[in-house]
């Protein structure tokens, strides 16, 4: 994973609590989740490559995989 960035993000209210619960229940901070999402989409749409495993670090469980 490359460098951590920050970025100032406004999000309608409705948006931003349907993805405060989705995070919660996969067990993520809202950031994370916010990220999660966006590097799905990015996958699926080709744009993002697959990211080679870390060493020492085990891979994420897709919670939608099981």
């Amino acid at each position: 994973m490359g460098e951590r960035k920050p970025f100032l993000l406004r999000l309608d209210g409705a948006l931003l609590d349907a993805l405060r619960a989705w995070a919660e229940d996969d067990l993520r901070s809202l950031n994370g989740q916010i990220e999660f999402v966006l590097r799905e989409a990015l996958k699926k749409k080709g744009r993002l490559k697959e990211e080679p495993p870390q060493p020492g670090v085990p891979p994420r469980l897709d919670p939608d995989s099981a």
